[in-house]
């Protein structure tokens, strides 16, 4: 099932018949030939022997993502990736047999006696390219929509997290076969072959800019395709929200995978008479959560050197143009040695840097200050609508106006990151942050083609429309529907 492509680069923009990924493609499409409908059972049966190996191989996947990142930490992997990718799993199983059932549809007057149905059929074969911060929940998270609406798939994993690669390429070995499930490695070259496949569906989960190439590369084969992207999603202090309350949800969903998240909260806007408050009190909540950072393994490090030095630069670069970095460093440790970076607050932060323009993507949070609500909301409004949006402050009415007044994938008020693991709702950006959803019942939609189905009987009353028009019925149908 699991596959190291490695193909010349001739191949990278022709994904000809004899490329290894091709070659996959070709058999998953001929398996969903020969068997385009899977039943319930068989689907439920996928969806069961997935959970039973991600909970035999559990602590071989957590020591293998501690490997990748140097350091990531174990309850983080449980409460980020394998609890709600099993809790994922279990909702699948007790609602497919529901999503499966054709839905009724009204029939219009004048085509009675008959039926409408949406029937729900597996669009055949999906892609997923999963990135390296959540490996688990970003490949099986895709994988349990497409399976639970009856599809194959193949996985394209991130080159970047080898270690987590190997045990999950073993895991879905265990229980699948290549033409269901098959799972890809490989670097960026890979990655674009990968893009260029005829896929029934492609889902990808990555940065903005990347996207935008994925999007241009599946258009060539009109492939349609869920865009999970990132940006700068925006957390709202309210002039009367408990700052202690506040500052303990946005540390938790800034330091989770030390803010290597793509739902994590990018910058601060706070009242201008309460950033020094905001500042304090967020150095004592992290300070609390973590006393120290260097052998804290609760701390996760940043994934690799480059990301580290992207981040280093990034800081540099706004420390130069004027900024006032705050680090918190509760035990003042040095962390030279290693890819631990500890949470950095930025004040003064000006337009034209660039952890203002760009997703961080790491413990770095620009403040930035504000004077009424309203222009807050501008400042949100002038720039790319993000994934996920954040406001904290009781007031109805301001709450209602942070809804109405702004547009972002998904919101929370007065929390934190825990929007995305509601099984019940959908999860997607909006804009610049992505296009499409999934998760839950939408998952399966997602992954399904609605067919319209139009059933009759015996009777056709439609037949009285029929030729030769300007017949004393015409007259009477036009006067009757179109009015």
């Amino acid at each position: 099932m699991h596959i190291q492509a490695k193909e010349p680069s001739s191949h990278l923009t022709d994904p000809a018949p004899g490329t290894p990924i091709r070659k996959l493609l070709d058999a998953q499409k001929l398996a969903y030939a020969k068997h385009p409908m899977p039943s319930y059972q068989e689907r439920i049966h996928k969806l069961k022997a997935l959970k039973s190996a991600l909970l035999t191989f559990q602590e071989p996947l957590i020591q293998a993502i501690n490997q990748d990142f140097s350091c990531r930490s174990r309850d983080e992997t449980l409460l980020a990736e394998l609890m709600p990718t099993i809790e994922s799993i279990n909702y699948a199983i007790k609602h497919v047999k529901k999503w499966m059932k054709p839905s009724k549809r009204k029939v219009g007057l004048l085509f009675m006696p008959a039926k409408n149905q949406l029937h729900y059929q597996p669009l055949g074969v999906v892609g997923i390219i999963v990135p390296w911060n959540y490996p688990i929940f970003l490949a099986l998270g895709p994988l349990i929509g497409a399976l639970s609406a009856g599809n194959r798939a193949m996985i394209k994993m991130s080159e970047f997290t080898p270690h987590l690669n190997k045990v999950l390429i073993e895991l879905l070995d265990s229980i699948y076969k290549q033409d269901t499930v098959a799972v890809i490695e490989g670097d960026a070259a890979t990655a674009i072959a990968f893009t260029e496949q005829a896929f029934d569906h492609l889902l990808f989960t990555g940065s903005t800019s990347v996207g935008r190439h994925v999007m241009m590369a599946a258009a060539k084969n009109l492939t349609p395709v869920t865009l999970e992207l990132g940006g700068k999603s925006p957390a709202i202090i309210s002039p009367d929200s408990p700052m202690q309350e506040a500052c303990e949800r946005l540390c938790f969903g800034k330091s989770l995978n030390a803010g290597q998240t793509c739902v994590a909260p990018d910058y601060i806007l706070v009242p201008k008479e309460r950033e020094q408050a905001f500042i304090d009190t967020y150095k004592a909540v992290f300070g609390k959560m973590y006393p120290s950072l260097k052998d804290n393994d609760d701390y996760s490090a940043i994934i690799n050197q480059a990301q580290y030095q992207r981040l280093a630069r990034w800081l540099d670069e706004a420390k130069n143009k004027g900024a006032i970095c705050h680090e918190i460093n509760p035990a003042e440790e040095d962390l030279s040695q290693g890819r631990k970076m500890a949470p950095v607050l930025v004040q003064k932060t000006e337009s034209d840097m660039t952890i203002v323009l760009d997703e961080i993507f790491g413990p770095i949070l620009p403040i930035i200050t504000y004077t009424s609500l309203d222009e807050a909301l501008d400042y949100v409004k002038q720039r790319p609508r993000p994934l996920a949006l954040y406001y904290f402050g009781h007031n109805k009415a301001e709450q209602q106006k942070v809804l109405t007044q702004s547009h972002a994938g998904g919101v929370c008020i007065n929390d934190t990151l825990v929007h995305l693991a509601q099984d019940d709702m959908p999860f997607g950006g909006v804009g610049d942050s992505g296009m499409g959803q999934y998760h839950g019942h939408e998952g399966f939609l997602t992954f399904s083609k609605a067919k319209s189905v139009h059933i009759k009987g015996h009777f056709n009353s439609a037949k009285f429309a029929y030729a030769p028009y300007k017949s004393p019925m015409h007259k009477l149908i036009y006067r009757f529907f179109i009015r």
